[in-house]
């Protein structure tokens, strides 16, 4: 069932050129020369592949035969205990990989889910290791991946285990507007994709905790909120509520 929804979703059959996607310079591909770009172009990337709002890339269990590179849109990964509750595990934009997490047991361990209609390029994980013997510097390029993946982890791991609420929602949002910079977007204006309780599940927080400290925020004039429209006011006085002052 969950193959014959993808097969809807898939676009219509074309060649990816990472030699002349926007994102490269951000993407797995970055650093690579042009001579290496042309080696890797229309080989690395199996298809592009179109994912709807609440639809699912992969479900935990399923198969890991491919690495997604987000194109366009945005997705969520997370993890279902034991009582049924999803936990959140992260927030994916353009540029970045989904699917790492099916590397070590051939069976993905979260459920990647997008948060608006959204674009991946497929990347098989075969095709990847015969490249990366080709081109050493993908390989390493793939390392700088994994490596700040891990960083990554233990981040989220600091960031639930010694922070306050106040300070974990800062954190998110100045990781949040930095990664929407690196892309060309505003550094303080931003439309969050992710619900409230989503955002609570990632740090740890109850919906009344995340809604109670946006709320505060702006109070204190950090940031003006309108739904899911942020206007960071005060990066300034955000980061120093990450660094422990009080909000």
């Amino acid at each position: 069932m969950h193959e014959s929804v993808f097969s809807l979703l898939h676009t219509a059959s074309c060649v990816v050129a990472c030699s002349s996607c926007n994102l490269r310079e951000i993407c797995l591909p970055l650093g690579l020369t042009q001579d290496e770009l042309e080696c890797i172009d229309a080989r690395m990337v199996l298809e592009r592949r179109r994912v709807l709002r609440g639809e699912t890339l992969f479900r935990e269990g399923d198969r890991f035969e491919s690495l997604y590179a987000v194109w366009t849109g945005f997705f969520k990964t997370s993890v279902s205990s034991k009582d049924g509750r999803d936990q959140v595990t992260a927030f994916q934009m353009g540029g970045e990989l989904i699917g790492l997490d099916g590397i070590g047991t051939h069976r993905h361990e979260v459920d990647a889910v997008a948060l608006e209609d959204s674009q991946v390029c497929v990347i098989p994980f075969e095709t990847l290791q015969a490249l990366s013997l080709e081109v050493p510097s993908l390989q390493q390029q793939f390392h700088k991946f994994m490596s700040r993946e891990i960083v990554r982890h233990q981040r989220v791991m600091l960031l639930l285990g010694s922070m306050h609420a106040e300070e974990r929602l800062a954190a998110f949002l100045l990781n949040l507007t930095h990664r929407l910079q690196t892309r060309g977007f505003s550094a303080s204006s931003l439309v969050l994709r992710m619900t409230r309780e989503e955002i609570g599940s990632f740090l740890g927080l109850k919906l009344e905790t995340v809604s109670r400290t946006f709320s505060k925020f702006q109070a204190h004039g950090l940031l003006f909120v309108r739904q899911r429209q942020i206007q960071i006011t005060d990066p300034v006085g955000l980061q120093e509520v990450l660094d422990g002052a009080t909000a």
